[in-house]
């Protein structure tokens, strides 16, 4: 019955974390006019404008500390180590829901490309390339396991888990973080912008790279060396721009060498 209810809680979180992620680039791209970012304002600039930025704090916090291990050690006392991933997709995908049901819009417009211009589909070429790069992303390094069912997968099976290894394929040859990127070309590929929608992709932005600068810390304490190399080879966010490093780059040997690495 634990190995049922198990694989059952995964899916469900499942699930629950790819409709939020559906519904979010629905409601990001004004997709379904009954569920989108823009509308009428019923509520005054500045109000609305503190409540937007609580709820991307809200779903930015989460993701913060539920990602350090020390939290994850405290959690998996209470649950099982391997629906800990689960669970954690669950309360993202919950969150997600409330931060779009709870957006208050706000007045106003910034850029307006006109329907069936060469720069309208050009934006939303952009837009749906983002979400693609989200996804494909997911798919480099192990999607099941980044969305807990792989580890709930291997309980069943009476697997061990094992670590994925990260190899530098893809994407991830011309820029670190392709998931993040993705993400910033949903956010901000969009030809009818808005206070409300500009206010949404900084807010987002700002959380992204946050997120990025303290994952960074965290891949070097884990992998020191190697991780570093691949940093100093690789750009964070835009392919083929590099800064220069007093780091010695990283040779072809070092950059396809494999090490473990956790997807939170």
């Amino acid at each position: 019955m634990k190995k049922i209810g198990a694989s059952i809680y995964a899916v469900l979180c499942y699930l629950t974390g790819f409709a939020a992620i559906l519904g979010w680039i629905a409601f990001t791209g004004n997709l379904i006019p009954a569920f989108s970012i823009d509308g009428p304002s019923e509520m005054a600039l500045l109000p609305a404008l503190a409540k937007n930025l609580a709820l991307v704090v809200l779903f930015g916090l989460h993701h913060s500390i539920t990602a350090r291990q020390s939290f994850k050690s405290w959690l998996t006392q209470y649950i099982p180590a391997h629906l800990e991933r689960s669970t954690f997709v669950l309360v993202s995908g919950l969150l997600l829901f409330f931060m779009m049901w709870e957006w208050e819009p706000m007045g106003g417009t910034i850029w307006n490309i006109a329907s069936g211009t060469v720069g309208y589909y050009l934006m939303y070429s952009l837009f749906f390339s983002g979400w693609a790069i989200l996804f494909i992303s997911s798919f480099l390094i192990n999607h099941f396991d980044l969305f807990g069912l792989r580890q709930a997968y291997l309980y069943v099976t009476d697997k061990p888990y094992t670590p994925l290894k990260f190899k530098v394929i893809a994407f991830y040859k011309y820029v670190r973080h392709p998931l993040y990127l993705g993400i910033l070309l949903g956010i901000w590929a969009i030809p009818h912008m808005t206070v409300t929608h500009l206010a949404y992709a900084l807010g987002l932005t700002g959380y992204l790279l946050v997120g990025i600068h303290y994952e960074e810390k965290t891949m070097i304490q884990e992998f020191g060396a190697l991780y570093a190399r691949y940093r100093d080879k690789t750009p964070k966010l835009i392919p083929f721009l590099k800064f220069r490093s007093n780091t010695r780059p990283a040779t072809h040997s070092a950059m396809v060498e494999t090490v473990s690495v956790e997807n939170d």
